[in-house]
């Protein structure tokens, strides 16, 4: 079942701080808070100050500044409750404005982790959205070898035994790239788009039956391998004896495979 990973607020602040220049000024408890990957998009996640959904990564620029400090049948402070009432995982000052008193007072009461920053609040949003739709992508793991084949990835799949890892070492050979051998990490990080990755203790490794572990960086050169590809082509490897007894020279529909529900 495609899982993904929580994210926490302390993470994405030390992912961002330099890119974003962010501050953090109150919530410091709440660093291990989580932002979960349970929303359809990163568009759910961060966005700019909005009340029907609360729940999210609440931006202020000039004019939900100037929103809060406008007049209303409701004092600010009151408003400010109501939208931390939703717990939002964090709020951004953005454009370097000055953050009003009691925004940093309710963040400090209820734990809510307040940054500042001097770029302008629809650039950080959308910096944020492409970084939430990477971190919290659904993921999978699937057994295989990936290959970068003429800039087309391409998973070999099969049962054990077939030579799916003798297979990739000829085409490493044949100046292809290798991407993952056994064990391959997919993610969904766009809605048409399949990337997959080595886990990292596994990067660089090719098991060969009869030859061993052998390391591809070394053996071919930096060349010879990538650390992410998107999935393009999936290459399913059976016996003789499978492929004679249901073997089709004209197959009447396309052979596809659903990973990740594309």
């Amino acid at each position: 079942m495609p899982l993904s990973t929580p994210l926490s607020i302390q993470q994405l602040y030390d992912d961002n701080r330099e890119a974003l220049q962010l501050g953090w000024f109150a919530g410091f408890p709440a660093a291990e808070g989580l932002i979960s990957g349970d929303a359809a998009s990163a568009a759910d996640q961060v966005g700019h100050l909005n009340l029907i959904h609360p729940g999210r990564i609440q931006v202020f620029g000039h004019q939900e500044t100037d929103y809060y400090r406008g007049p209303s049948r409701l004092p600010p402070q009151h408003q400010t409750e109501d939208l931390v009432a939703g717990a939002p995982p964090a709020f951004i000052i953005a454009q370097g404005l000055e953050t009003p008193a009691y925004i940093l007072a309710i963040c400090d009461e209820k734990n809510i982790p307040l940054f500042s920053t001097p770029l302008p609040a629809a650039q950080v949003i959308d910096y944020l959205r492409v970084y939430l739709s990477k971190k919290l992508a659904q993921r999978i793991t699937m057994h295989g070898v990936f290959m970068d084949v003429l800039g087309v990835g391409v998973l070999i799949t099969g049962e054990s035994g077939l030579g799916k890892s003798e297979l990739g070492l000829e085409l490493i050979s044949r100046n292809h790239g290798l991407v993952a051998d056994d064990v391959v990490e997919f993610a969904r990080i766009a809605p048409h788009m399949i990337e997959g990755r080595c886990p990292t203790l596994l990067q660089n490794l090719l098991e060969v039956r009869g030859l061993g572990l052998l390391d591809i960086r070394t053996i071919f050169g930096e060349t010879a391998v990538r650390r992410k590809m998107r999935l393009k082509l999936i290459v399913h490897l059976v016996r003789r004896s499978t492929q004679e007894e249901n073997y089709v020279r004209l197959p009447l529909h396309s052979q596809t495979e659903e990973v990740l529900g594309l």
